[in-house]
């Protein structure tokens, strides 16, 4: 039972990295991965638009009440050490970048939240 739990949030949980992918090609952004996994965390999207490189972190709830709290400190901690891990690998001289997240919840339009990670 737990099993197929975790298979259906799994499944759940790649159909919005891709809709948020989507989205952000729509927006004019160019998806350069999903799911890169470092030893620190992971980034669900990183994605460029001109000089800009972002760091995404993409949440899905069932409900927009739910999408206030899928976000805290300590998830965008990790994506921020996931993403200073990847910097080297995506930003170029002259670029800079950011921590973003989409969030999404059925029949609603994804919300994206810029530059949301500021530091310790």
């Amino acid at each position: 039972m737990a099993e197929a739990r975790r298979k259906q949030a799994e499944a759940a949980g790649r159909r919005a990295e891709t809709l948020a992918a989507w989205w952000l090609r729509l927006k004019g952004w160019r998806i350069l991965a999903m799911r890169v996994r470092t030893p620190l965390g992971e980034v669900d999207l990183v994605a460029r638009r001109g000089r800009m490189v972002a760091f995404v972190e993409v949440k899905h709830r069932a409900t927009v009440q739910e999408l206030d709290f899928a976000i805290d400190h300590h998830r965008l901690r990790r994506v921020a050490a996931a993403a200073d891990a990847l910097m080297p690998r995506y930003v170029r001289a002259g670029d800079d970048s950011r921590i973003d997240v989409i969030l999404l919840a059925p029949r609603r339009l994804p919300r994206h939240l810029t530059h949301v990670w500021q530091g310790d």
